[in-house]
């Protein structure tokens, strides 16, 4: 996959003035506000002066022909939301933060296999989504809904962090709403809530000895054979959870033990990553899991709960058909979760293919960036964009 150094709009984003009249003065292009919007680096933690730039734009949209928006904020998480009074709300949410930068900024307007791209850092996971949200929020003049806008901090770190999670528990009154949006790639089409996920530690344990004199122990690295087998022999499977199937796994990610290279080992430890449906609960799984691998010592080190898709719901049902698109099962875990534990149905819906995320060559077609704002806005405001 190459860069083609030829293609006659080839441009390179780099700020220019005040970050905000940068961004602002391209919302009318959402292409070419994802390139600006990636021009700002962001990685994680490093959020503050994308945030200040985007609470600006959003004071600007309020001020002008739109509807009024009240803005409220909490570190570097940007809460924007209309009060007009409307029997339902809609929340479209996106972060804004990054992973580390891989020698892919500054971003470009590009071409890539034949197809006209903006490619760097923040492209695809999720600058294209933010920009998604913002061209909509800026062109908004008679929504069929309230609409909350969300842009937060710190989604590509340790959970505890997630700005989304700490305005959750700070003030979830900002996050309230029927149905909630969030901008993570999914092609521009919808992926129905998501999959919960645990990591467990399995442990194993023995008798240490010389290795001279193996009869003397236990060699627990040799007990763990039976946890993997016990893996190996499980077939996981696909639970349908409101229309939406959703395939499970259960897979050793790592193992570790050992003393020396003349030393049997007295410990042993399998770290296991289940992937679960989300009509399953935390709780749930952890309860499997410790029957599963009944015999050994289990710790679970990190959890999160999936998310129902909420598709059965009228206001999913009216997304669904408005758009005409044929909903899938988000298998990874995404922040629509916390939605779900608000008791808000969400979906995933942004430009991007998230094969890309994260990679150096991340990038997004500028197609599916403009068509994915046409829809969005075309939805909220009550008319079909496609």
């Amino acid at each position: 996959m190459t860069v083609d150094p030829s293609f006659e709009t080839d441009v390179t984003f780099a700020p220019t003035g005040s970050l905000a009249d940068y961004l602002f003065s391209a919302l009318d292009d959402p292409a070419e506000l994802t390139g600006r919007l990636c021009a700002i680096e962001s990685v994680s933690g490093n959020e503050r002066a994308i945030t200040d730039a985007v609470a600006e734009v959003l004071a600007r949209i309020s001020a002008g022909d739109g509807p009024d928006l009240e803005i409220l904020r909490d570190g570097d998480t940007i809460v924007a939301r209309t009060q007009l009074g409307l029997a339902e709300r809609i929340v479209v949410a996106g972060h804004l933060d990054t992973v580390p930068v891989e020698d892919n900024l500054p971003p470009r307007r590009t071409s890539l296999d034949g197809d006209e791209v903006i490619w760097g850092r923040g492209a695809c996971d999720m600058k294209a989504g933010v920009a998604m949200a913002l061209v909509s929020a800026a062109a908004l003049r008679a929504p069929n809904r309230d609409v909350s806008w969300v842009f937060y901090d710190h989604e590509e770190v340790d959970a505890s962090l997630n700005g989304l999670g700490r305005v959750s528990r700070n003030h979830p009154d900002w996050l309230a709403g029927d149905f909630a949006i969030l901008g993570e790639p999914s092609n521009a089409s919808v992926e129905g809530g998501c999959n919960g996920t645990m990591r467990v530690d399995v442990t194993t344990t023995g008798v240490r000895a010389h290795s001279a004199r193996a009869f003397m122990g236990v060699n627990a690295i040799h007990a763990a054979a039976e946890v993997l087998t016990r893996l190996a022999q499980y077939e996981a499977g696909t639970v349908a959870v409101d229309g939406l199937d959703y395939r499970q796994s259960l897979s050793a990610v790592s193992i570790t033990g050992g003393v020396a290279g003349n030393v049997v080992p007295d410990a042993c430890t399998v770290a296991v990553n289940y992937r679960f449906a989300p009509s399953t609960s935390a709780a749930e799984a952890e309860a499997f899991l410790r029957e599963f691998f009944t015999g050994f010592e289990v710790t679970v080190t990190d959890a999160a709960e999936g998310a129902r898709p909420g598709l059965d719901r009228e206001i999913a049902q009216d997304f669904i058909s408005m758009l005409g698109l044929s909903p899938a099962p988000k298998l990874g875990w995404t922040d629509v979760s916390r939605f779900s534990a608000l008791g808000v149905p969400a979906v995933n819906f942004g430009p991007g293919n998230p094969l890309y995320a994260h990679k150096s060559d991340e990038h997004v077609k500028v197609a599916e960036v403009d068509a994915a704002a046409r829809t969005l806005l075309g939805y909220l405001e009550g008319r079909s964009a496609r």
